[in-house]
């Protein structure tokens, strides 16, 4: 840092100081006890580098935060995976994993996201109005086999073979949360 930097945390939509660095006035705070208490003990400011921790993370530290250093602005977008629920399904049959929504809103973005490279397998943008399933990812093991309910964002994957066997990750970047699924596919 330099000897007349101002640095700001931020989070969320609105835009909520979380935490503020004045080197001049040799000044760190930290205000953990915003937002109904959420960062209650959990942040960590570094006075030599501005970088922020949170520690002890969970869902509802999942969003949007702001580094203001002086004039220039950086956004990181943080999602916080809950507990993965556990699925299994019989080879050749289909699995739903469900979003819980009942219906998607106007600004919403969802993508379903597979294994440990999270590769980008299907994607609802209702801003653009626009449902992608990238089928052809991943050597095509799901080419015909994913189904995207526009109402909800559930995920059906029909005829299921070995190669579903994975992790599914459902981010909700409208709305700044997340789900983790683990598919087990068995045979006969």
């Amino acid at each position: 840092m330099k000897d007349d930097d101002v640095i700001q945390w931020r989070f969320g939509d609105e835009d909520t100081l979380i935490a503020d660095i004045n080197v001049t006035a040799d000044r760190i705070i930290v205000y953990d006890d915003v937002l109904d208490g959420r960062f209650r003990d959990r942040l960590k400011l570094d006075n030599q580098t501005g970088s922020l921790t949170i520690t002890n993370i969970t869902t509802e530290h999942t969003g949007e935060y702001k580094l203001q250093i002086n004039i220039e602005i950086k956004i990181f977008i943080l999602f916080v995976f809950d507990e993965v629920k556990s699925v299994s399904v019989k080879e050749g049959d289909s699995v739903s994993l469900n979003s819980n929504l009942t219906e998607m809103k106007n600004n919403d973005v969802i993508q379903w996201r597979f294994g440990i490279k999270n590769t980008l397998i299907a994607e609802i943008n209702k801003r653009s109005d626009r449902i992608t399933v990238y089928d052809d990812v991943l050597d095509g093991r799901f080419r015909d086999r994913l189904k995207l309910d526009n109402q909800t964002g559930s995920l059906t994957i029909t005829n299921t073979r070995a190669e579903h066997d994975g992790d599914y990750k459902l981010m909700f970047t409208g709305r700044f949360s997340s789900k983790s699924f683990r598919v087990s596919v068995y045979g006969e």
